[in-house]
């Protein structure tokens, strides 16, 4: 019995594998935008709020401060 699990636990393995390689690349991607696009900012904030808090609070963990500031000024500015 234990025999013919093995293949089962490997197709297992490599699918929890593949899942996690695609969520560091997309998360990755994701970061990687966020921080080269302030556009992309805005359209987070609109849509994903949460996920734009946490890129911020990731970066001024990180020591670099002011791109929320930067980024609510701008959009601010962009209203008026």
């Amino acid at each position: 019995m234990a025999h013919t699990m093995e293949p089962l636990a490997k197709k297992i393995f490599k699918g929890v594998l593949v899942v996690e390689l695609l969520g560091i690349f997309g998360a990755y991607f994701l970061f990687n935008r966020m921080n080269t696009s302030q556009d992309f900012r805005q359209t987070m904030r609109k849509k994903f709020s949460f996920i734009l808090e946490v890129y911020y609070k990731s970066i001024e963990q990180s020591g670099i401060y002011g791109v929320r500031e930067q980024d609510q000024e701008r959009w601010l500015n962009s209203k008026n």
